[in-house]
């Protein structure tokens, strides 16, 4: 069996640490969630989102201010660049079209604007619980077939903790989202379901060598294979991220608040995808599997885990 790396690293001793870091930041995810909770977009309880475009030197706070003398509360402000020219993005909770409309107007004649310069989008309560409904509906659906693929492939061993680190993935990039306080748009849903995938990839490939390496009549114990393992894809793992991950963060640098909105996801799904396939899904994998009899005996015979 080869390594890519001259050195191997001991990423299987290192799981209690890996474990401590990821119960942390789990804990804090699932406090912030049970405190402050998610800030949904529009697009899941009703709203109202106004495209001003072509705003000039107007600031952030003039935008406040002119819906507040409107009498209507912005939930958020965003700063948006469309062909160089900029603009704002700004989400009400008013489900009403006619009192968007007229609001919108107010604000852009306080603030100098043309009538033509903004474009309302308002969804109403229905159409947003269905929106909600499809989301977790497609996680359910997305989270069973990984299950079953992985089983099929594997064994379902492999399946349980792959879902495990998904789920370790999920709950701390939603935890971000609940302590930094950005909204949760269908574009997160997207990206959420996105890293699903990413994260999957990352776990099957460090799985699939851990397979091809595992020979219960060999000469190491199971401890010893899944780290071998591990360390020969490494270098893969770690290129795939890295090149899956520049053009995330030039879209979150450099792209509109839609793709802002994507990349913030993305960008943290991909990070924690590759960590979670090494520092939780494997080392999860290797503890359970070790307890079976062929391996026991090994791991008694050859101390070297």
């Amino acid at each position: 069996m080869r390594s890519y790396l001259r050195h191997e690293v001991d990423f299987i001793g290192l799981r209690k640490i890996f474990f401590i870091i990821s119960a942390v930041l789990i804990v804090i995810s699932l406090a912030s969630l049970a405190t402050r909770g998610l800030k949904l977009g529009i697009e899941f309880q009703g709203g109202t989102s106004i495209d001003f475009q072509d705003t000039g030197n107007i600031t952030t706070e003039q935008i406040r201010s002119a819906f507040d003398v409107a009498g209507v509360t912005a939930s958020s402000v965003q700063t948006t660049q469309t062909n160089g020219i900029d603009g704002f993005l700004v989400r009400t909770a008013e489900t009403s079209p006619d009192i968007a409309s007229g609001t919108a107007t107010t604000v852009a004649d306080s603030l100098g604007l043309s009538s033509d310069s903004f474009q309302v989008t308002t969804i109403g309560p229905e159409w947003s619980t269905n929106i909600l409904q499809s989301s977790l509906l497609a996680f359910v659906i997305s989270i069973l077939a990984i299950i079953a693929y992985i089983a099929i492939r594997f064994e379902y061993k492999m399946s349980l903790t792959a879902v495990i680190a998904l789920f370790h993935d999920l709950i701390i990039v939603v935890g971000i989202y609940s302590v930094t306080g950005r909204e949760v748009t269908p574009n997160v849903v997207a990206a959420l379901l996105t890293i699903l995938g990413y994260s999957l990839y990352d776990t099957v490939v460090v799985f699939h060598r851990i397979k091809d390496n595992a020979n219960p009549e060999g000469s190491h114990s199971f401890f010893w294979i899944a780290n071998h393992s591990i360390n020969q894809v490494f270098t893969r793992t770690i290129n795939t991220t890295l090149t899956s991950l520049l053009p995330v963060l030039f879209m979150l640098l450099f792209g509109g608040a839609t793709l802002k909105d994507f990349a913030f996801a993305m960008t943290w799904g991909l990070v924690l995808g590759s960590y979670s396939s090494i520092g939780i899904a494997a080392p999860l994998f290797t503890l359970w599997k070790s307890r079976e009899p062929q391996y026991k005996r090994l791991a008694k015979k050859y101390d070297d885990k």
